[in-house]
């Protein structure tokens, strides 16, 4: 038989900037197989006015066989629904932490690819209000498309960025990417790139969110 229990665990996250000159609070989700070690290098370049706070997903892992380079996940098929509630809870408690020590203008969260159904599951389970949600080449996660329509709107502006050569978007799945968040009143970015942050892009999508 089956048991489970909840225990603590330790978690990382990777800060950028001095959060005391800082009007925005920009919270940022990796992808899959990223340590945020690396994954916060592509904030580098921001303006000092946005503090930058990146967590790490709660599962490492090699990348190829048993040894050599690790990355990161925050989440499988596999007990799938107590990683999305733990997943939930420690970012919670990690927003906690950050905005007790400093109050932001704006709180904004990013998340890319595999993070990006991480961000939209906190987005829409929390009762922080975030300002902005900012899916950067990522999909929705099917189980809050159905219900994603009817919710409240707690943001004022949500953003869909995507790059025109990304190689896990072809031309008829960007398409239908781009038509799934123009129903949901996302607003849409694309740009000459691939599958990856461009600072270029984030700068000028952060300057709009003014």
């Amino acid at each position: 038989m089956l048991h489970e229990f909840i225990s603590t665990k330790t978690f990382r996250y990777i800060t950028i900037g001095n959060p005391k000159k800082a009007s925005k609070l920009l919270i940022v989700l990796h992808g899959y197989g990223q340590l945020v070690e690396y994954f916060v290098r592509k904030f580098d370049g921001l303006k000092e006015d946005v503090f930058i706070v990146a967590p790490e997903g709660m599962h490492r892992f090699y990348l190829k066989g048993s040894s050599g380079r690790v990355g990161a996940s925050w989440m499988t098929k596999e007990a799938r629904e107590a990683d999305i509630h733990d997943n939930i809870h420690w970012l919670n408690q990690l927003n906690e932490l950050i905005q007790k020590e400093q109050s932001f203008e704006k709180t904004i969260l990013l998340g890319f690819s595999q993070g990006g159904a991480t961000a939209a599951r906190w987005y829409e389970n929390s009762t922080i209000q975030f300002d902005h949600l900012v899916m950067w080449a990522s999909v929705f996660p099917p189980d809050l498309q159905m219900n994603l329509k009817s919710t409240t709107v707690k943001t004022e502006k949500n953003i869909f960025v995507l790059g025109n050569d990304d190689p896990f978007f072809n031309s008829e799945e960007q398409s239908k990417v781009l038509e799934f968040y123009k129903t949901i009143d996302f607003g849409l970015i694309q740009y000459n790139g691939n599958h990856d942050i461009d600072l270029a892009t984030l700068k000028v999508l952060l300057e709009d969110l003014k």
